[in-house]
């Protein structure tokens, strides 16, 4: 059931994020223009050999975030609608009373080989190690006390959402990051939930992976609203009944903020992960580990290729740098640190010189490796200069992403556009011509796209009360968010592509000493 259109002109609709590093919250307005925005940053903590985060942090950041959003509020503004995203995957489970039974296991964890192995074989579907359904399984191989109590697992967005409108229900593309999705029922997959009930009876649990699973729902249906409680847990900012779209994950949400919804479209969200969602004109032809298969908030089949390591390395060398800076009295704003560093790394040779960047903090599933370590790596005869380690700490960040892209171009998959978003493309052209360069395709940046999923939530809340009968989100992107809007477009330059080459060439070569820095330190 669509949510009632009670919207009209100047009238907000609201997105919240909860991303890797800030807790995001995003106005637009009825012309679905950013009017104001606040964050709070956070991060996850290594725990007992887990990647978590503190879920009173969530609310302590989130009211943080919505403090600074109203702040800059024009006055007047009424919230019309709003929706909660956050990074997908992990595992979040609870009991009846949605008591938390384990500490959250983000999607940054590489903790679930077996479970995902057994799985992606009894399935014939490519089960990550990030998924939720690679979490519970690989807890039920290790006979965990916690999973004869479950009566809920979801992600990190479901969890905010319920807690919010009392909803246990999920967007689909958030959902295909828990369970395999039939996107021809828009459901989850039947035949492989009765599979997993199997192992499930097997261990002797009483409950089914149906029952614990919240419920999937499409872009557009309404999801329920703010109750009073919900407005509680906001410290009273936001007025109850405040209808919401369903959660959608940080894939669902970039692919919404970039129009790249319908087939033969793609984006690359790159921030503190990076990944590519590209929307299929038909399957692959054969299961591919370094490919996911997940779906667009109305159920479209989606090839994504996700790493887990993007720009945190940089984050911290541009920290290391800050400092250096002002043992000379210098107090540079992060911001300009950025800029500044993003754009010394044009100066570079197109290969790097030689110099060789891994920014692995974590593992990667494209690169099979369950733990990361981060390295720079250059021969006596490199040429290593501030603008080559620049460029080749940006090549990094890439650089995994585009081992995975080369699959699906070798399974002839059509992307007619490619659109970039989130942190990496906030410094103009810097990460735009490189993307370009890694990927030899057009890539277009649009004004909003340091916005991100924030962003692309707020319109999927303004979808969900504004479009017309039968109006397809495609439709509605196309001819009412994103119809004339500003972008830019800067197609790949040859000696770029070359140089990008040369230089992966190299790195893939180097990985070889990535594993034994694993293994040995």
């Amino acid at each position: 059931m669509p949510i009632h259109d009670q919207t009209a002109n100047g009238q907000i609709f609201l997105g919240i994020e909860f991303g890797s590093t800030r807790i995001k919250a995003v106005a637009i307005d009825a012309c679905h223009s950013p009017v104001a925005s606040g964050d709070y940053t956070w991060a996850s903590r290594y725990e007992n050999g887990i990647w978590t985060y503190d879920l009173e942090e969530v609310w302590s950041g989130l009211n943080a975030a919505l403090a600074a959003m109203k702040a800059a509020l024009p006055a007047g503004a009424e919230i019309a609608a709003m929706g909660v995203s956050g990074m997908m995957h992990g595992y979040l489970a609870f009991d009846a009373d949605w008591n938390l039974l384990t500490p959250f296991r983000t999607w940054q964890n590489t903790i679930t080989g077996a479970a995902a192995a057994e799985l992606t074989e009894r399935f014939g579907f490519n089960i990550p190690q990030r998924w939720s359904i690679a979490h519970l399984y690989q807890a039920m191989l290790n006979g965990e006390e916690h999973v004869g109590r479950i009566a809920h697992i979801t992600t990190l967005a479901g969890y905010v959402h319920y807690m919010l409108t009392g909803e246990n229900a999920l967007g689909i593309g958030e959902a295909s990051g828990m369970f395999p999705i039939d996107s021809e029922a828009l459901d989850y997959n039947a035949s492989m939930l009765e599979q997993f009930d199997t192992l499930v009876a097997e261990r002797g649990y009483t409950w089914t992976i149906r029952e614990i699973l919240p419920r999937v729902l499409l872009a557009g249906d309404a999801a329920g609203s703010l109750m009073a409680s919900g407005s509680a847990l906001l410290g009273g900012q936001l007025a109850a009944g405040i209808p919401l779209c369903p959660p959608e994950g940080d894939a669902g949400t970039g692919m919404t903020a970039t129009n790249a919804v319908a087939p033969r479209t793609g984006n690359v969200s790159a921030g503190t992960s990076i990944f590519s969602m590209v929307v299929l004109e038909r399957q692959l032809s054969r299961v591919y580990e370094e490919i996911d298969l997940v779906t667009t908030p109305t159920g479209k089949p989606v090839a994504m290729v996700h790493c887990n390591n993007c720009t945190n390395d940089m984050n911290a060398w541009v920290k290391v740098m800050g400092e250096t800076a002002s043992l000379y009295g210098a107090a540079p704003s992060t911001g300009d640190l950025f800029t500044k560093l993003y754009q010394k790394s044009l100066e570079g040779d197109a290969d790097c010189g030689g110099v060789l960047v891994y920014n692995y903090l974590a593992g990667e599933g494209v690169t099979h490796l369950d733990e990361g370590r981060p390295m720079v790596v250059r021969r006596p005869d490199s040429r290593f200069t501030l603008a080559n380690f620049l460029r080749a700490q940006l090549y990094s960040t890439m650089a995994t992403l585009k081992i995975g892209m080369d699959i699906l171009a070798g399974e002839q998959v059509a992307i007619d556009s490619l659109t970039g978003h989130g942190g990496l493309f906030k410094t103009p052209v810097v990460g735009q011509k490189y993307m370009a360069a890694a990927c030899n395709a057009p890539v277009t940046c649009m004004e909003t796209a340091g916005e991100g999923g924030p962003y692309g939530m707020a319109l999927l809340a303004a979808y969900a009360v504004r479009r017309g009968e039968g109006e397809s989100l495609e439709d509605y992107l196309t001819d009412r968010v994103f119809a004339g809007v500003a972008g830019t477009t800067l197609r790949p330059e040859a000696a770029d592509v070359a140089g990008f080459d040369v230089w992966l060439a190299q790195y893939k070569r180097g990985l070889m000493a990535e594993r034994a820095a694993v293994e040995t330190l």
